[in-house]
């Protein structure tokens, strides 16, 4: 099947192909042609399946061919809320190629820079609204943002709203929008909370499910190393020394870890940025723009980057540690093998993260390949030992005993 197969108007056809997209991913199969009848959506898949083109298309078209004609400014028609800035530039960035020949407008709004621009933007008027929790809720208190002519909704990366406590906040703008609109919810995982948000926003939904049963894509090769942690650096800048690894993504557990591993890169001659949420967004986004035209071949990143960043010629996601929650590892790899390419994942794991691998095998249903041939490898454990580190112990507080405490000191 191709885009022209979709219903897709000219206009859209154009932009698509200036894009370099011919055929269309699973989901944009299965959800373009019901979104464009107007039908709500619950839609199940893992990142880098191509979501977004799935629900901006059908929205552009929409509102293209009823434009806005009145003299007024332009009320916001749809609004798209993403847990994170990141995750908002990119659908930003998609509305605009896919709606380069329209004349719809559309703008982004999130926390960490000025207001200023973005509420000249608002006051313009813009058909289309992307937009971060926090942001959109201060716009709102302010009556920079109306959202009474909405007509389309879609929360994307529900689960990560769940996982960031931002479902509150979803609530209450669901509280001030219409009844009456067209609503897609998007999710990689289905828990039973978001399960419950769908069944209380969405009407006769329409469920769009690619390969729930796989979390991780086909395109990714993924193995694991069993190192140390001491060794870990040294394991990594051996491997970034291969000739494979032209653009690579390095996720760590916390903000201190991405600069500490990011400064060793540095000194070791490799050149290296660092992106978490201590950063100022316009550092953030410096450090994507030189990432994405390979300036700076190594990215190191919190996970708050596992979903928002869309460049599709990563050719390697390292897991420096191994995330808490094994869903956190589907996206982190997702960032690789995207657009039908290839992808490679390595993880390193430490002995006390051996439970964190056993519970990413067990969501993958499937074990990791364990690569045991490199300059540090750490002993494999025997199945046993794998078992009892299954789930962290808990530590063990010495209590004074009553008798002993009650003794008099000795000087």
């Amino acid at each position: 099947m191709l885009f022209n197969d979709l219903g897709l108007i000219e206009p859209l056809l154009c932009a698509v192909a200036e894009e370099g997209y011919t055929t269309p991913t699973p989901i944009q199969v299965q959800a373009i042609p019901p979104l464009l009848e107007g039908k709500d959506l619950l839609g199940c898949a893992q990142t880098g399946t191509g979501k977004t083109a799935a629900f901006a298309l059908p929205i552009l078209q929409r509102f293209h061919a009823n434009q806005h004609k009145g003299k007024g400014v332009r009320p916001i028609r749809a609004l798209i809320i993403t847990p994170t800035r990141e995750l908002a530039s990119q659908i930003s960035d998609s509305f605009s190629a896919y709606g380069a020949h329209t004349r719809l407008r559309h703008t982004v709004v999130f926390g960490g820079v000025r207001q200023g621009p973005q509420a000249q933007a608002l006051r313009k008027g813009v058909d289309i609204l992307v937009a971060t929790p926090g942001r959109l809720l201060d716009l709102m208190g302010q009556k920079l943002i109306k959202l009474q002519n909405l007509e389309v909704f879609v929360l994307d990366e529900a689960d990560r709203m769940l996982d960031m406590g931002f479902i509150i906040d979803i609530r209450r703008v669901i509280a001030e929008i219409p009844e009456k609109r067209q609503t897609l919810l998007f999710s990689a995982t289905m828990p039973s909370a978001i399960q419950g948000l769908a069944d209380s926003l969405l009407n006769d939904p329409v469920e769009v499910r690619v390969s729930p049963e796989k979390p991780a894509a086909d395109t990714v090769t993924q193995s694991v190393y069993l190192v140390e942690w001491h060794d870990k650096q040294a394991l990594l800048e051996h491997l970034l020394a291969g000739e494979d690894a032209t653009r690579v993504l390095i996720f760590t557990r916390t903000k201190r870890g991405a600069d500490k591993v990011t400064d060793h890169l540095k000194r070791a001659g490799v050149r290296a940025d660092s992106i978490h949420s201590d950063k100022t967004q316009g550092a953030r986004e410096r450090a994507l723009a030189r990432f994405k035209k390979g300036k700076t071949p190594v990215l190191v990143a919190s996970d708050i980057a596992a979903r928002g960043i869309d460049i599709d010629s990563i050719t390697h996601v390292i897991n420096y540690d191994m995330p808490n929650e094994a869903e956190v590892y589907v996206h982190r790899i997702g960032r690789t093998g995207r657009a039908g390419t290839q992808g490679i994942a390595w993880s390193f794991c430490g002995v006390e993260e051996r439970y964190l691998l056993s519970a990413v095998e067990e969501l993958l249903d499937e074990p990791i390949d364990i690569i045991t041939e490199h300059p540090f490898p750490s002993p494999l454990p025997r199945k046993s030992q794998m078992d009892n580190q299954a789930t962290p112990k808990k530590k063990k507080h010495w209590r004074r005993d009553s008798k002993r405490a009650s003794r008099p000191r000795r000087f």
